[in-house]
């Protein structure tokens, strides 16, 4: 999605024969991206709008830690155009803490706080703990037949189980076709690939590097990336790196991928991590590039950053 008068985006041909596909970022706001990313923007205190003129969805991880107020919801609701897709995260109360059980109420009020959302609420994830194994896949599937018809579920499990490629994995994958769930794919090959500290920078900023690198590792599960979509909004969590070559090797199998979703009549979303979010506009422009260069006759809107200098020259 792009703003049209503004003369720092590019305005691509896009194909209405396929459907859309959505990119967004894990926030819509960063201190760094008024000076950089949203610099020929008007000046604003809500960055909410200048996101949504940039990317259609939005990967919304501060409902997973506290639920928002209702005035907080309209200022979102009209700062977006009609076509933004918001994706939240299910409270941890619901998913870690009560792990499925005995939690009507608190999903209650989680969507009803996001209603005034309406068609703009695009899907919500239901991030699982590693302690949710297959034995609890009975609690899954009561909760997603509990659901509202009208939300469209995303789920994302840990458990190593769910990745064997055996039984267990299978009754996952069956259960979300059943119940018309969408399987997140976690993708962190890049973040794990190479060394914590790179030898192209100065001494400080190596340190500095090594050190948030070291900790988003330790933080992001490391789990195979088994691509299925037993839904039609196939969820893709993409965390890459500091480094373009190791970024670029493992975003290219994706454009084909989210290609022949889209041919199958599927919406996908792609959601992009760096290691410092400020730089996730960087990946998320590596990623339409390589999809452009590939289907540029069903191509996705550029970011503003297509127009301005290089990544490194402005950090």
């Amino acid at each position: 999605m792009t703003n049209t008068n503004n003369p720092a985006v590019t305005k691509l041909s896009t194909s209405s024969a396929l459907p859309k596909v959505f990119i967004g970022l894990p926030q819509w706001q960063h201190s760094h991206w008024p000076k950089t990313w949203f610099a020929n923007y008007p000046k604003s205190d809500n960055q909410l709008v200048h996101y949504a003129n940039e990317c259609n969805t939005v990967e919304g991880n501060t409902t997973f830690y506290s639920l928002p107020h209702s005035d907080a919801v309209a200022r979102w609701e009209q700062s977006v155009g009609s076509d933004f897709s918001f994706t939240f995260k299910f409270n941890q109360q619901i998913t870690h803490v009560h792990q499925l059980l005995h939690c009507e109420d608190e999903v209650n009020e989680q969507l009803q706080i996001l209603a005034p959302l309406k068609h703009k609420l695009g899907v919500m994830l239901l991030q699982l703990p590693a302690s949710f194994g297959p034995e609890k896949l009975e609690r899954l599937a009561a909760f997603l037949h509990h659901l509202p018809r009208h939300i469209t579920v995303a789920v994302e499990v840990r458990h190593l189980a769910f990745f064997g490629k055996g039984d267990e994995e299978k009754k996952l994958n069956q259960l979300l076709i059943e119940h018309n769930a969408n399987r997140i794919i976690m993708d962190t090959r890049a973040l794990f690939t190479g060394p914590v500290s790179r030898l192209d920078t100065g001494a400080n900023t190596r340190a500095s590097n090594s050190a948030l690198l070291s900790e988003v590792r330790h933080k992001k599960p490391r789990v195979p990336v088994n691509v299925i979509a037993t839904a039609n909004n196939p969820v893709v969590r993409f965390v890459g790196n500091d480094t373009d070559e190791d970024n670029i090797a493992c975003l290219t199998p994706w454009v084909n991928k989210i290609h022949q979703w889209r041919l199958e009549g599927k919406s996908p979303y792609f959601f992009c991590h760096r290691p410092d979010n400020k730089d996730a506009p960087w990946l998320a422009q590596q990623f339409i590039d390589l999809y452009n260069q590939k289907h540029g006759d069903t191509a996705i809107p550029n970011l503003a950053i297509k127009q301005q200098p290089s990544q490194n020259a402005l950090f």
